[in-house]
């Protein structure tokens, strides 16, 4: 299996006045599935901190194509959809029962902050070993791609 889910329910705190989710709330799910995604796979981000590591983001995208409100159940199916020697890409699709509610990505380097500044380095070779056993196929990576510009 690629992806690796999230699930959690929308709470009252994470609607706007008209009652849907205000679109910040999915950068913030974005970022906790990015930290889940990790965990699933033996690198907890509590863990990378202590050792001074942390992911910043470089970009982030979001497109929204059906409302959630207070109460959803949501499910964020997420995968490697780009790997480099520093930096990889995260796609994150968001799921209301079947229904794609949004479609988002997050570009992040790897940085270490052992100097108090982050600096890009190297993703340590048993991590993108991990990484890359995650990582969909440049279809798969087209496909969301296509889902955040509206082609079908």
């Amino acid at each position: 299996m690629k992806k690796i889910e999230y699930r959690f329910q929308v709470q009252w705190g994470d609607t706007d006045a008209a009652g849907i989710v205000f679109y910040p709330n999915f950068y913030k799910w974005m970022d906790e599935a990015t930290h889940r995604f990790f965990a699933e796979l033996g690198n907890p981000t509590t863990a990378l901190f202590e050792q001074k590591i942390g992911l910043p983001i470089l970009e982030a995208k979001c497109q929204f194509r059906s409302p959630l409100l207070f109460g959803d159940e949501v499910r964020v199916c997420s995968t490697i959809t780009e790997l480099w020697d520093k930096v990889f890409q995260i796609a994150h699709e968001f799921y209301k029962h079947e229904t794609v509610a949004a479609a988002g990505y997050e570009t992040r380097a790897w940085a270490s902050f052992a100097d108090g500044r982050p600096k890009a380095v190297p993703i340590p070779a048993e991590v993108k070993r991990v990484l890359a056993e995650r990582q969909s196929s440049r279809s798969a990576a087209f496909q969301t791609e296509q889902k955040l510009n509206g082609q079908r």
